[in-house]
């Protein structure tokens, strides 16, 4: 620790030094600045005039992939700006394949793995080792992956990639890490209603996917009751295998030497031959339509969600409805312009296709109005949903989108790490690699005409389900007016904290 601190001052004294320099380079600049006013506003221009070189090329940093003889698939990429090393394993499972009478075991499984130690190390001496080397190992479960991941200065990796290794390979659970884990969660239970907006992303979910869906449901006081020690063994056992897993390592180190190091602590883990392949939930809409409401007679504004079901980003069209997403998005965005410029009538509006990558995601819009500008805000939003599709957008609103688009497709690859991570996940989900650049060419290559089509065929207003959060007698006109018959939901946490130890 003592070492780290006395490298990241000697780097703010190095940075010090180099700001004095830039200042008295600037000083002349200033001085010139300050004489020549007159030559400043008439040399100004506007930002439509500026030229503005090409965006560069993006290229992948090198990097190499190798499978380990017990079916590990490895990415090493080094880096060496900074001696640091990072890692991170992608785990085929999810908490999307955890029962349905005990829904947050896969997160639990996640939390304690790394919290409960190992065979060789307490969860005290493990904390040590880590942060006297300022170096972190982590792991989770999450919708449709776990992950484990380590940081370290490179040199204390070794020892901290080892440490990784014995989290992975060989975690004990400890019980009474297990406890604390259910206590945080169930305190989380507790305050899940605090929020409208976490309100109306929960709720919004079930009724799209159904509230047993794995991608909707939640935990509960009665599910966390049932998971024992037992269940997370079980859990891991069941998806924590070499042959079930992508390790991808980026940072200051040698390959030569980190393949050796792979090798002496993972190569000799022993393979599931019999692992199978969970089946993927079935995805359909359950609700077709609908008003729902949340009442929150304490709240002054409404929270809106406005939507239905959506699609993947494999799907060929997907760069023209991420072009949509620009038209209908952001300043100068249609949302923005008519419902909260032109009408007033919101705080935040946005309206999105949201895919994800092996199952439905979402079509989702909305935003934050005033209680008495709720029925206006949603008939504002659901107009322009059908305006996308009934009229073409303009050369400007399609040259604005696609600009948006492409100008942050740099940021897709802003360092080594990130880029490493889509490698990984393309991997993960059966993508090509070359996906983003694929859909990189799709973009530029989106007519007017195409977002016109993709509008048409995707979007249904037919289909919306319009979910508020906020106070319901607030809300003048009443959401009568949007539909003749409001469901109003009870967010009623059932049961009650159980302090039953496992």
């Amino acid at each position: 620790m003592k070492r780290f601190r006395g490298r990241r001052d000697k780097v703010k004294v190095r940075r010090f030094f180099y700001s004095l320099l830039v200042c008295f380079a600037l000083v002349p600049l200033l001085c010139f600045g300050v004489l020549n006013t007159s030559w400043a506003a008439t040399a100004a221009k506007h930002y439509t005039e500026l030229q503005l070189p090409p965006l560069p090329q993006v290229k992948l940093p090198k990097y190499e992939r190798y499978v380990l003889n017990n079916g590990m698939v490895v990415y090493l990429m080094e880096d060496h700006e900074l001696p640091l090393v990072g890692g991170s394993v992608m785990v085929r499972t999810g908490d999307r394949f955890e029962p349905g009478d005990k829904v947050g075991l896969a997160q639990l499984t996640g939390v304690v793995m790394r919290s409960g130690g190992t065979q060789k190390h307490t969860p005290d001496q493990l904390n040590e080792i880590l942060e006297q080397r300022a170096a972190l190992v982590e792991t989770g479960i999450g919708e449709s992956a776990g992950s484990a991941s380590f940081e370290a200065l490179t040199e204390d990796l070794e020892t901290v990639f080892g440490l990784f290794a014995e989290v992975l390979r060989e975690p004990v659970f400890a019980p009474e890490k297990l406890d604390l884990a259910k206590t945080q969660l169930r305190g989380g239970i507790a305050r899940r209603n605090d929020d409208p907006d976490d309100i109306a992303n929960r709720e919004f979910q079930k009724l799209i996917y159904g509230k047993d869906s794995p991608y909707a449901r939640t935990e509960e006081y009665a599910t966390l009751d049932k998971i024992s020690r037992e269940d997370l063994v079980k859990f891991k056992e069941q998806y924590f295998y070499p042959n079930n897993m992508i390790l991808g390592i980026v940072g200051d180190f040698d390959s030569k030497k980190m393949r050796s190091l792979i090798q002496a602590k993972l190569a000799d883990w022993k393979p599931n031959p019999q692992l199978l392949k969970p089946q993927l939930p079935k995805v359909s809409q359950n609700k077709q339509g609908g008003v729902f409401v949340v009442n929150q007679p304490q709240l002054t504004q409404s929270s809106v969600l406005i939507g239905h079901l959506g699609g993947q980003f494999n799907s060929p069209d997907y760069p023209a409805l991420d072009v949509l997403n620009g038209v209908l998005n952001g300043f100068g965005g249609r949302l923005f312009n008519e419902v909260r410029s032109r009408q007033g009538l919101a705080y935040s509006v946005s309206g999105s296709w949201s895919p994800r990558h092996d199952y439905p995601g979402l079509f989702i819009a909305g935003g934050q109005t005033r209680s008495d500008a709720t029925v206006q805000f949603v008939k504002a939003v659901q107009a322009e949903i059908k305006r996308i599709q009934a009229q073409r957008v303009t050369p400007q609103e399609l040259a604005f989108a696609k600009e948006s688009t492409l100008n942050s497709f740099v940021f897709n690859f802003a360092d080594p790490a990130q880029t490493l991570s889509r490698l990984m996940r393309y991997e993960y989900y059966g993508y090509p690699s070359d996906f983003l650049f694929r859909y990189q060419r799709a973009v530029r290559a989106t007519t007017a005409a195409d977002v016109q089509r993709v509008a048409r065929k995707y979007l249904k207003p037919e289909n919306l389900v319009t979910l508020v959060v906020g106070n319901q007698n607030a809300m003048k006109p009443p959401l009568t007016q949007l539909a003749t018959q409001v469901t109003v939901l009870d967010v009623t946490i059932p049961g009650s904290p159980s302090q039953a130890k496992n």
